[in-house]
């Protein structure tokens, strides 16, 4: 059993890896492209490619769809306009990000960030064979953005923040790379209040994205903490015994002086009256 964060992310990582070269054709055809990395509650239609409409399926690659490991549909609910800059945590097979990619158009862009090379090189082979030129991967962690502080308009994820072991770092760094007034809408899976720790880590693991999972009010909380407000916490369907999958939205204050935001000093008088 792992007991480090170090040891719980290279789980992550090396289950996600199987699932990528899975669908790949590469792997022992036990990975998880059909049904979805995060399968310990899992029943029909609650994670993966079915929580995508048949026509957002039929303009995909195969190989985008089969490798949909997510718990909703983010790009369904984060409002995306024409001309901006999107990031997609833990953008995997790329499903999300080539569906952004093409609701921002040309002239915005849409950043994928995974930290597992097979699933990067499979999302680079689906952003071409989608014919998306305005998609750029970066390879990294979630809780160090490798984008510069208020760089980006809108962050998704779907089913990512879960899984990581320092959710305040994550947004935090969400909250730093958008600029004033960008928005967060993400889906993920989500625990009840009256849960603890210990009643989610018994009913599934942390790399089946239920023993990580925060509460409701924790993400209420964490998400105010980084400077947020407009804060949501939606459940949609429920996944395991007080374990949901979520959207969950926030608007990064515009206010001088709350967290993330520098104070802007006036400027000196010149003379004196």
């Amino acid at each position: 059993m792992a007991t480090t964060s170090d040891e719980l992310r290279e789980q992550v990582r090396a289950k996600y890896a199987e699932a990528a070269r899975a669908v790949a054709g590469d792997g022992d055809g036990c990975g998880c492209g059909s049904g979805g990395c995060c399968t310990d509650a899992t029943e029909g239609g609650k994670f993966g490619e079915l929580l995508y409409a048949a026509e957002e399926r039929s303009e995909l690659p195969d190989a985008a769809v089969l490798a949909s490991l997510g718990c909703g549909n983010p790009t369904a609910v984060a409002d995306l306009h024409e001309g901006e800059t999107v990031l997609d945590l833990g953008s995997g097979g790329g499903i999300d990000v080539i569906l952004s990619a093409r609701r921002v158009g040309p002239a915005g862009t849409a950043y994928g960030l995974d930290m597992t090379d097979e699933m990067l090189a499979l999302a680079r082979q689906n952003a071409s064979d989608a014919g998306v030129r305005n998609v750029h991967l970066l390879k990294g962690l979630i809780e160090q953005i490798p984008l510069p502080a208020g760089s980006v308009d809108v962050v998704i994820s779907n089913c990512v923040i879960n899984l990581s072991t320092d959710k305040p770092a994550v947004l935090t760094e969400i909250s730093r790379v958008l600029r004033p007034g960008g928005r967060l809408g993400v889906s993920d899976i989500v625990a009840e209040d009256s849960l603890t720790a210990e009643q989610r880590a018994e009913r599934g693991t942390h790399v089946g994205c239920i023993a990580g999972a925060l509460s409701k009010g924790e993400y209420e909380a964490g998400l105010g903490a980084a400077g947020f407000e407009q804060i949501s916490v939606e459940f949609t369907h429920q996944v395991a015994d007080g374990m949901h999958g979520a959207i969950v939205k926030a608007v990064k204050t515009t206010t001088p002086g709350a967290k993330g935001l520098p104070v802007v000093q006036p400027a000196a008088r010149a003379g004196c009256c």
